[in-house]
């Protein structure tokens, strides 16, 4: 990994941690944060060496082999040899919207998943092209940030959704305990902005790791026109075809899985189609 990559995982996981320190003292006082910190500990360490098996696993996907999927290996066969990447696992993930993404904590240790959609939508340029982008984040080594980001920020929610059901009932704890952390106002503040917070430090990486990654992309491809075809399909399906994702998963996608909910293209982490495109082409 470089470092600049290390660097940005640094950062990624102390902002993330501190969220979940933040909810934690929020819920308990002092003895919520030390609880807090042990969760955060734990997450760290799942995220790092699990986080993979985790996300694939929230989206039910299934590795298949070239006998199962032989269009899809041959097209990744490809790409890897033109890459000098050593060949990923490949997911199929069940669902008609089409979307994908990569996974793993290095080259070595990398998974590519695709959804039936975009398998049976794009032609095998286009295909190419979506593929050709996932491997670009594997080779720019940033498989390990979205999968770090996508665990602690599913911690993050879910401490806040806490949050959330504490304030509904009147905080957590004794009165000491409320004197400190856990009354109703400062839960339900946090319940609001941690989810929030945890998306824009997600937003700040996102987006320019994204314009690089259709970058090289385009140069493992051999050309641009088969990606920023495949992302103009991509964002006309998605808006008739939203795919239920989280928002904590969704920065690992190739593109956002809620463009047709208005509301949450406010904290959109992907940059716009249309200058993906403009970018890809050298408009």
């Amino acid at each position: 990994m470089s470092t600049t990559n290390y660097i940005k995982t640094a950062l990624l996981l102390g902002v993330l941690t501190g969220l979940i320190l933040v909810v934690g003292q929020a819920l308990g006082g002092r003895q919520g944060m030390l609880v807090a910190l042990a969760i955060a500990a734990v997450m760290n360490f799942v995220s790092y060496w699990f986080s993979d098996k985790i996300v694939l696993a929230m989206y039910r996907g299934r590795e298949v082999t070239p006998a199962e999927a032989p269009r899809f290996h041959a097209i990744v066969d490809g790409l890897v040899a033109r890459a000098g990447l050593p060949k990923p696992k490949l997911y199929v993930l069940p669902g008609d919207s089409p979307n994908a993404f990569a996974t793993g904590r290095n080259p070595k240790h990398a998974a590519v998943a695709a959804t039936e959609g975009i398998l049976k939508l794009m032609s095998d340029e286009e295909i190419q092209g979506v593929i050709a982008h996932e491997l670009a984040h594997v080779k720019n080594r940033d498989i390990l940030i979205s999968s770090v980001a996508a665990t602690i920020a599913g911690a993050v929610t879910f401490l806040a959704n806490m949050a959330k059901w504490g304030a509904m009932f009147g905080g957590y704890g004794g009165r000491s305990d409320r004197e400190d952390g856990g009354n109703v106002f400062t839960l339900l503040l946090t319940a609001i902005l941690a989810p929030i917070a945890a998306v824009i430090v997600q937003m700040a990486i996102s987006r320019s790791r994204e314009f690089a990654a259709d970058a090289t992309g385009a140069q493992i491809a051999g050309q641009p026109y088969g990606l920023a075809r495949a992302l103009e399909k991509l964002d006309a399906y998605s808006k008739r075809l939203p795919m239920p994702a989280t928002q904590a998963t969704a920065h690992m996608f190739i593109v956002a899985p809620f463009t047709g909910r208005s509301f949450l293209t406010l904290f959109s982490t992907h940059p716009p189609i249309e200058e993906r495109i403009r970018r890809l082409l050298g408009r």
